[in-house]
Order: structure tokens, then C-alpha cells, then sequence
């Protein structure tokens, strides 16, 4: 497991391009038939990727569980929500199977034992990509199909930025301790996501974009309002967003991300917005 330890405001001022990098981004989520897991000391938030190609692909294999979060097993003290970017897929919960074609989403609460991934076809895997917080109580394992995702149409094409937000784990579709996720989709024609920005200093995020065409990157925005960097991203990478910093983005392309945030609570209109003008 990749560890990364929390960075302050002040020192990420001084960072080049290659720390940034190497701080913020996760560049390789996939791997046939491992588990790719970045823990962030940001709110102990752990980023997961798994391609099953050819068996099933247990959620702690590689990782020392007892070592990384003193428990018996992954989500003892956890929950965790994932989705399924590749082809079709199932995930065994316990013994219970649940089928996730592309874009749906499986919430799973604590106290799941055993959590078993696999491919309908090897040669067309599925692809999983998670995000687990620390959990204090337990609430209902469920899956949430694209179709049936909170879908809210936001922007317009004047400012590049027509979308759809679709939100799957969040408190009007299902209970959670503290994690929120959910997928932002946008149209053709509009590159530009969160904008006006905004920071929330009682939660977290992770971004993770796919959907990017062949070719293309998105610059994503991260750092203090006035005092911006960014991180060059392509297909399938993930990059952690502290509380402090800014999180949005500009493609060369429209594009696809997912979205997950985890802290003190799930007050989404807990957030401190930057005009545009105001950015450095």
C-alpha cells in the first residue's frame, strides 16, 4: 500500500512539478488481477483500483491490513463505495453477489468480511474504483445503478461547463457515516468543471478522471485560491485534494470524473467559493 502523508498549505507553495505530483496524484489504478491502494493521512481516506482479468481478486489482497489499520480485515472500521468504470462485473459481499455493468455503483457498509471482485469476461475485465473512510456504525449495503443515481443538470455551454452531476452515495439516495460519491459527467463542447471553485475546510475530496479521449489531458486546479497550481491528468488517474486546496478543472476535452469527499460532515453547501476573479 501507498502511503501519503499529509501536506500543509505553506510548504506546498515550495513544490515543483515532480513533488506535486508524486504528493497529489495516483497515476496507476489498474493492474490485472492486484489491488492498487493509496492511503491518504487526509482524513485516512484509501483510494483503490482492481482489475480482475482471470480470477477473483479479494479487496485486501497485497495489503497488511492489521499492519495498515490495526483491524482483522479491510472494512471492520470502514465503508467504502465503488464503481465500475470497465465492462461488466460482480462483486461477492458476504456471499451476496451483485452485478455492476459501466457507471453503477455498489455502497458497502462496515463490517463486510469477505469482499470477492470479478470479471464477466476476462478478456473485457471490469475495472473497480473505490474510495473508503473510516466508519463508525453500519447502515445498508446497496447497489445503485446509473439509471436510478440523483441526476442534477448544472452550467451551460456559454461557460463550458454544461454537465450533469449524478450522485450515488449521498445523503438523498442512501445513509452513510461520512463518505459521499458521486460522478460528474460533461457534455460535449464543455471542458471546465467545479467552477467557481470553492474550498470546504471540514472535508476532503478525491477526483478520479476517465472518459478523456485519446490524446487528451485535463488540467486540474489545486492549492490555496491565491496561490494555484496545477496537475497535468490523463485517462483513469486519480488526485487527492485537501481541505485547504481548491479542486477543479479544465479539459482538452470533455470528459468524465468520479467524486469523493469524506470529514466532518455532508453538508454540501458547507463550502467557501472563490470568484473567478480572485484567483492567483
Amino acid at each position: 500500500m501507498d502511503i501519503r502523508y499529509s501536506c500543509n498549505q505553506r510548504d506546498f507553495k515550495r513544490y515543483t512539478t515532480e513533488e506535486t505530483r508524486k504528493e497529489f496524484l495516483i497515476e496507476k489504478l489498474y493492474v490485472p488481477n492486484e489491488v492498487v491502494a493509496v492511503y491518504s493521512h487526509v482524513d485516512r481516506m484509501v483510494t483503490l483500483g482492481c482489475m480482475p482479468t482471470g480470477e477473483m481478486v479479494s479487496i485486501d489482497k497485497g495489503i497488511d491490513v492489521w499492519h495498515n489499520f490495526g483491524t482483522h480485515y479491510f472494512l471492520e472500521r470502514r465503508e467504502i463505495g465503488i464503481f465500475n468504470i470497465g465492462d461488466e462485473g460482480t462483486i461477492s459481499v458476504d456471499g451476496t453477489i451483485y452485478e455492476l455493468g459501466y457507471k453503477d455503483c455498489l455502497y458497502i457498509t462496515k463490517g463486510a468480511k469477505e469482499v470477492l471482485f470479478a470479471s464477466k469476461h476476462a478478456e473485457k475485465p471490469a475495472k473497480f474504483y473505490m474510495v473508503s473512510a473510516p466508519a463508525h456504525c453500519s447502515y445498508e449495503t446497496r447497489l445503485i445503478k446509473i439509471a436510478d443515481a440523483a441526476k442534477k443538470p448544472l452550467g451551460s455551454v456559454d461557460t463550458s461547463n454544461k454537465r450533469v452531476i449524478n450522485q450515488f452515495i449521498h445523503p438523498d439516495v442512501l445513509k452513510t457515516c461520512q463518505l459521499s460519491m458521486g460522478m460528474t459527467v460533461l457534455e460535449p463542447g464543455s471542458v471546465w468543471n467545479t467552477m467557481p471553485c470553492h474550498t470546504h475546510e471540514r472535508r476532503m475530496e478525491v477526483y478520479m478522471y476517465f472518459e478523456i479521449p485519446e490524446d487528451n489531458v485535463v488540467f486540474h486546479m489545486m492549492g490555496e485560491g491565491n496561490e494555484t497550481r496545477h496537475i497535468v491528468m490523463q485517462n483513469e488517474q486519480a488526485v487527492i485534494s485537501p481541505s485547504w486546496s481548491i479542486h477543479a478543472g479544465a479539459g482538452t476535452s470533455n470528459y468524465t470524473f468520479i467524486w469523493a469527499m469524506g470529514g466532518e460532515n455532508q453538508a454540501f453547501d458547507d463550502m467557501d467559493t472563490i470568484p473567478n476573479v480572485e484567483l492567483r
